[in-house]
């Protein structure tokens, strides 16, 4: 069963009623019918009430959720005869992010993506999620691969940030993920990078200089999370509701300020109800976002990926 979260308690409420009139109706031999439907026309009215006017923080519960769909969920939806590569040829394997080729709309594709784990024992081996530096520097030999051959690359964001621990800072954490930011940017085939959980500061740009960059509908792309920034600003963590409403963290809002280029809707109550149908919505965007870089040259992927991301932040009094 799907772990209800906070806001979401009114609509659980009114299934369980539902479904509690069923049993009645099966069990008992009494035709509620009338009834079951009226409470079904209510549910849907409540779900698009509550679903539909998310505040920021509710966003950020629902990118969080433990259950909604990773990396190599989404891999084997999206994606035929995947082959994971690993390691970095330089100190190990990170299986915080997982990469390699597949096959998408008959073409070969490189898949790279942060990856954490489902339950206490994957996350341990996954590192939560967060990357040490041979991570990056695997998901860099993979794209440079990719380059060599022609691939297009497709990247997947999902990650709190890169881990911060001194392994990670002794083996050139910041060198690592600058080097990166650094080859992404010049490399000539599409990249295309999707947002599917939190996008945490550094670790996630570390797969995110992209031609093309969609966040799923609830999910966060920020420099820090809410919490972080509400120690800092207010020296407070408990006040991260108020910091996340702040920070401007959510796919609406960095569509509107032209740091993402689309929102992929999710279906009802968020990715993780039906990860198969939230693939589906990801496949159509990944589609057209190919198809319209697959046009483009070398040299024009480069400069659009430049011109992108000079574009960022730029202000006229």
């Amino acid at each position: 069963m799907v772990k209800p979260l906070p806001f979401e308690e009114p609509v659980i409420r009114l299934r369980e009623k539902i479904e509690e009139l069923k049993g009645i109706t099966d069990d008992a031999h009494v035709d509620m019918s009338g009834e079951i439907e009226q409470l079904e026309d209510r549910l849907a009215r409540l779900e698009q009430d509550v679903y539909g006017n998310m505040e920021p923080w509710d966003r950020v519960q629902v990118a969080r959720h433990p259950e909604r769909p990773t990396t190599l969920d989404y891999v084997q939806y999206l994606f035929e005869d995947f082959i994971e590569l690993h390691g970095d040829r330089n100190y190990g394997d990170d299986a915080a992010i997982v990469g390699g080729i597949a096959g998408f709309d008959g073409k070969p594709v490189t898949v790279i993506g942060h990856q954490r784990g489902k339950d206490t024992k994957e996350n341990i081996r996954r590192n939560f999620g967060m990357p040490h530096p041979e991570g990056y520097r695997k998901a860099l030999r993979l794209m440079e691969q990719a380059e060599k051959f022609g691939r297009p690359i497709i990247c997947f964001i999902d990650t709190k940030g890169a881990y911060p621990g001194k392994a990670a800072e002794e083996r050139g954490q910041s060198e690592a993920i600058a080097r990166n930011l650094v080859g992404m940017a010049g490399l000539k085939v599409p990249i295309v990078s999707i947002v599917i959980g939190e996008g945490g500061s550094g670790g996630a740009l570390g797969l995110g200089v992209a031609n093309r960059i969609y966040m799923l509908e609830n999910s966060t792309y920020s420099v820090i999370s809410p919490e972080g920034a509400a120690s800092i600003l207010w020296k407070d963590a408990a006040l991260a509701k108020q910091a996340a409403e702040a920070m401007k963290i959510t796919a609406g809002d960095l569509k509107e300020m032209g740091i993402i280029d689309g929102v992929i809707p999710e279906v009802m109550g968020g990715a993780h109800r039906h990860a198969e149908q939230q693939a589906d919505e990801i496949r159509e965007t990944l589609k057209n976002g190919l198809a319209e870089l697959s046009a483009m040259e070398a040299g024009a992927l480069v400069e659009d990926r430049y011109g992108k991301f000079r574009g960022i932040g730029v202000y006229s009094e």
